[in-house]
């Protein structure tokens, strides 16, 4: 019979377990390990059967134990231990109250998912990891971050497969009563709520909920409340769910609801207000029109309240292609927008201006969330040394006039939660070499180049650890590829293959991520052949662990997976390569430690970062992947493998997958099987060993969430919070004032004329030519430009590359024509073809970068044609 109610019972903990609620309610149980071990300890089948989640245990264990927990004396002294460290890591000081500039007193981080724990499935691949990683390593550095996103109730989506291996996708209901989250409630006891307004004069409600992820505290909004119609209670029903109202209203509920949140939060628990606000991918981008609601109020005028809000906001983008961005048609904003609807007292158009593509090769009909995010931030970054280049060049339009190069987008390079990622036996291993304590500070706060404790450990200890952790993936992959036969409707009886499929002795690859056609799931199966026999090779075979998941409405991702799972199904090959459905954290944290090889084969460039190679890494994986993400930026041969890729414009696809995939087969071919395998004096694989020692010492500090997070706060928080600090009222109104006088008078900005003291084109390395240019500045003054001389070698089409940039001073006063002379040195510091060119930009001091406006002055053509090439 099925219940026509539902209800949440929980249970009651006798007074000397009362501190096990909190415990269970702090998600730093998810990375730290003697937590787990006390709730293990517990009743460790029923922490087996609730996937290691304390509040499902707690809800099974009978009262008697419970009881008998009470009166255990070495039991409570455990808590006690676990509970006081729990309150020393919340209430101590930590890496960022030791910091001796004046750092913000707290940061709004915004993000549509946050993949913390399986307990909390609010995550559906990369985006939503890397969020949780920050938090955790927020809380482990002591910054002040809240964090901010939505609760959906049906989380992203389970993955199984038919018997045929297509994709089928399942979504159960969460219910928050069960999950490791409590309600946000008012003084009175009352649910803490926020509201939208939506057209038609109704409204959109929200609940707070309040998940605590060790110092930080993130905030889940949730629109299943009883106040909203049908149609309103299914915004936060599934993460990228539903169609472009559907997404519109859950980006609009996680920007503007989610500052309403935030502000509620800091009401009731005296929370300091953050200075800086991070928005973590262009889906949260409303935060920004919010945030200059309330300020004008307060009575600032809209273009004032903007760049108030600019100057403490940050934006990191997360996608190298343009599809990846949420776009909307400009209609549906309007109608969301104005007097009728949400931010009644903003003047539609403007909210429409901070989002549409006004730009040469835009869509000037589409409302874009990148470009709304990148208009209302004064800072803004990339996910690693590559994607910032990318992205540069991929949002140059916002900027015309200036080269890629100089778009006002930085990079900070992802890293991973390394308490989180790294195996137990993987630590224990560190720690005997160096001490519990400063083993957890090297993988939470880093701050070294290299971890040389590692060049201690024997080489017998670093071949049974990687032994050990592979048999423990074998073990993993065998019960879930049962349960999924299972699920597929197979019967017991036609599952005894299962035993013997992978073995602990052999080369193993891991294969796992989302299943966008870019990450190229199917490229090992291209040659299928050349695959079998690396498989069955009699000496050195391979293995290989694939898992992913395609999105719902992907099918041309869903018939890749089919692919794979069939190509695995056939029983020449399945005891070496399986397919694992339903991807996520849980599998994860087996899955990495278990590899010998992490396989990574993107399109190049379109990975932007690609962490879950550095979670692989931190357990002593290799990777072989294409030099792309943070790939390309930190790879040597002492850490594994670069895949040659054929990335040239005119390369057609099935002919690059071609070469690429034969290059893949070369490679494990011809020297990772045979490093593997190969056996030295001592009758270990010294040479593979020495890999795996490389990488953890050397790759380790770099791929730290921490070391990420402390390039943040140092980097972007930091000036964030001095601008936002700089920005008052007055001088918000002033630079708002400045940029439209600027724009105004900007086209009687000209370069008139510039000379040199060469009297040739040719030169001596080392000489200093004196340089007078003679400019026209229209309505504005030398306080409102600067003039600068870009010089450096040139290319045929006296392109300059590797610019350096001087400034010029002005030299006395304007001429009667009201012309400024501007002088300055040109130093040739470079041999061959060189030359320069002269240029005029805005400049503020309130300005985080001289191309913000988007405005540059250069010569005239005529000007340029009568210099020619300079120098050569």
């Amino acid at each position: 019979m099925k219940a026509i109610r539902r209800f949440t019972v929980r249970p009651v903990l006798p007074d000397p377990l009362r501190p096990i609620g909190d415990l269970a309610r702090n998600l730093r149980w998810s990375w730290h390990a003697e937590t787990r071990d006390l709730f293990r300890s517990i009743d460790p089948e029923r922490w087996a059967a609730s996937g290691g989640d304390p509040v499902r245990l707690l809800g099974s264990v009978p009262p008697a134990r419970l009881a008998e927990l009470a009166g255990d004396g070495p039991f409570l002294s455990r808590l006690a231990a676990v509970a006081g460290d729990l309150h020393d890591y919340t209430t101590g000081d930590r890496w960022y109250q030791t910091q001796p500039e004046e750092l913000p007193a707290a940061i709004a981080y915004f993000s549509p998912e946050f993949g913390i724990t399986a307990a909390l499935p609010q995550y559906s691949g990369g985006l939503g990891i890397l969020a949780g990683d920050h938090l955790k390593a927020a809380s482990d550095l002591g910054v002040p971050l809240i964090g901010v996103g939505l609760l959906y109730r049906h989380g992203y989506f389970r993955q199984t497969l038919s018997r045929d291996g297509w994709q089928q996708e399942h979504y159960p209901v969460l219910d928050p009563n069960e999950l490791p989250v409590v309600q946000l409630e008012e003084a009175d006891g009352t649910p803490a709520q926020v509201s939208l307004a939506l057209p038609g004069g109704k409204q959109l409600h929200a609940r707070i909920w309040l998940a605590q992820v060790g110092r930080v505290p993130l905030l889940m909004l949730d629109s299943d409340v009883e106040e909203n119609d049908l149609g309103e209670r299914g915004v936060t029903d599934r993460l990228y769910g539903g169609g472009s109202e559907h997404r519109l209203l859950q980006e609009m509920l996680l920007g503007i609801g989610g500052v309403r949140a935030v502000r509620t939060y800091c009401r009731l628990t005296g929370h300091p207000a953050p200075e800086v606000f991070h928005t973590n991918e262009g889906h949260a981008g409303f935060l920004g029109l919010e945030r200059i609601a309330e300020l004008c109020a307060q009575g600032l005028d809209f273009d004032s309240a903007l760049e108030s809000v600019r100057a403490g906001t940050v934006f990191t983008t997360h996608t190298p292609v343009p599809a990846g961005i949420d776009r909307f048609d400009r209609e549906l904003v309007a109608r969301h927008f104005g007097p009728d609807a949400e931010l009644p007292r903003i003047d539609v158009d403007r909210v429409l201006r901070l989002g549409m593509e006004s730009y040469p090769g835009g869509e000037p009909n589409l409302f874009n969330m990148a470009v709304m995010g990148l208009r209302l931030a004064q800072r803004a970054n990339g996910v690693s040394l590559l994607h910032g280049n990318v992205s540069r060049e991929m949002f140059a339009g916002l900027w015309p006039g200036f080269d890629a190069d100089e778009v006002p987008i930085t990079s900070v390079t992802n890293g991973v939660h390394a308490p989180t990622w790294v195996a137990p036996e993987v630590f224990r291993l560190g720690a005997r070499q160096i001490g519990d304590r400063r083993a957890e500070d090297a993988l939470t706060v880093g701050g070294s180049d290299r971890w040389d404790a590692v060049a201690d450990i024997p080489d017998q200890d670093i071949f049974d650890l990687r032994r050990v952790l592979r048999e423990q993936l074998v073990t993993e992959v065998r019960e879930r590829l049962r349960a999924s036969w299972r699920q597929r409707g197979a019967h017991t009886a036609e599952l005894g293959w299962i035993d013997g499929v992978l073995d602990p002795d052999v080369l193993t690859i891991g294969f796992a991520r989302r299943v966008p056609s870019y990450k190229r799931l199917t490229l090992m199966l291209r040659d299928r052949d050349r695959l079998m026999d690396l498989l069955l090779h009699p000496e050195r075979p391979v293995q290989i662990v694939v898992a992913g998941k395609a999105h719902p409405a992907d099918d041309g991702g869903k018939r890749l997976v089919q692919e794979l799972v069939r190509f695995a199904d056939d029983p020449r090959v399945r005891h070496r390569i399986v397919f694992l459905p339903d991807y996520g954290m849980a599998m994860a944290q087996k899955l990495y430690p278990g590899c010998d090889i992490w396989l990574n084969n993107p399109l190049r460039p379109l990975e932007a970062c690609g962490t879950s190679g550095m979670k692989a890494a931190l357990n002593g994986c290799l990777n072989l992947s294409v030099l792309d993400g943070w790939w390309d930026e930190w790879f040597q041969p002492d850490f594994g493998w670069a895949i040659p890729t054929a990335d040239g414009a005119g390369t057609d696809p099935d002919h690059r997958d071609d070469i690429e995939a034969a290059a893949l087969y070369d490679l494990l071919e011809q020297r990772v099987t045979p490093r593997f395998y190969e056996r030295g004096r001592s009758g270990l694989p010294d040479r593979w060993i020495e890999m795996v020692r490389h990488t953890l010492s050397l790759l380790g500090p770099k791929v730290l969430a921490g070391r990420m997070v402390r390039e943040y706060v140092e980097r972007l928080y930091a000036p964030a919070a001095l601008s936002h600090r700089s920005m008052g009222p007055d001088a918000a109104r002033d630079l708002a004032e400045w940029k439209e006088r600027v724009r105004a008078a900007w086209p009687g900005v000209t370069v008139d004329h510039v000379e040199t003291s060469a009297s040739d084109a040719l030169a001596e390395l080392g000489t200093t030519l004196g340089l007078r240019v003679r400019v026209a500045l229209g309505d504005l003054g030398p306080d409102d430009v600067d003039v600068q001389v870009v010089s450096g070698r040139v290319d045929e089409e006296d392109r300059i590359g590797d610019a350096t940039v001087v400034p010029l001073k002005p030299v006395g006063s304007a001429d009667q024509e009201g012309c400024w002379v501007y002088e300055g040195p040109l130093s040739l510091d470079r041999t061959g073809p060189f030359g320069y060119t002269v240029r005029i930009l805005p400049a503020h001091r309130l300005m985080a970068s001289s191309a913000e406006l988007g405005l540059v002055a250069g010569p005239s053509e005529e000007l340029v044609a009568a210099a020619g090439l300079l120098m050569r």
